[in-house]
């Protein structure tokens, strides 16, 4: 009786909180999302430790479902790429890389495409014309748009 009074005390906080997060869902569809709830355990059991009831008694409910993760070739294949680039850790202290320890032992990695130089120069120039960027010669740091707003009109 507890747990119901819970569960129930719970979806209409969380409605309460959420304003529309029940929007669009049908009342059926909600008891079934309770009752879903309930026979997995997937239910705080306390306000006070924040554990689930699944948690707290996993024998009572059903185990849940492990997703199947990365085949025993391609963690083999991970590691092989790792090796050959260098992105094993060297040393546990310092938190490098083999290859940012010995660069010139493995292949350069290539760069991401960054922006072009006219995306850059008209960025420029479209925070020059607003006055977004920083000024750090007069007194506090702002920006510009912000210090001279007389100078900046917005459009």
């Amino acid at each position: 009786m507890k747990t119901k009074f819970t569960a129930i005390a719970l979806i209409i906080a969380s409605g309460l909180i959420a304003g529309t997060s029940f929007a669009g869902v049908s009342r059926e569809q909600v008891k079934a999302e309770l009752a879903q709830a309930v026979r997995s355990g997937d239910m705080l059991a306390d306000g006070e430790t924040g554990l689930k009831l699944n948690e707290l008694y996993p024998d009572r409910y059903p185990a849940k479902q492990v997703q199947a993760g990365l085949t025993r070739e391609q963690v083999k294949a991970e590691l092989a790429q790792a090796i050959r680039s260098g992105d094993m850790l060297a040393d546990g202290e310092t938190g490098l890389k083999l290859n940012e320890l010995y660069p010139d032992r493995y292949p350069a990695k290539q760069m991401q495409a960054g922006l072009t130089r006219v995306q850059v120069k008209a960025e420029l120039a479209e925070a020059l014309r607003t006055g977004d960027f920083i000024v750090t010669d007069e007194g506090p740091t702002a920006k510009c748009n912000e210090l001279h707003p007389y100078m900046h009109r917005s459009i």
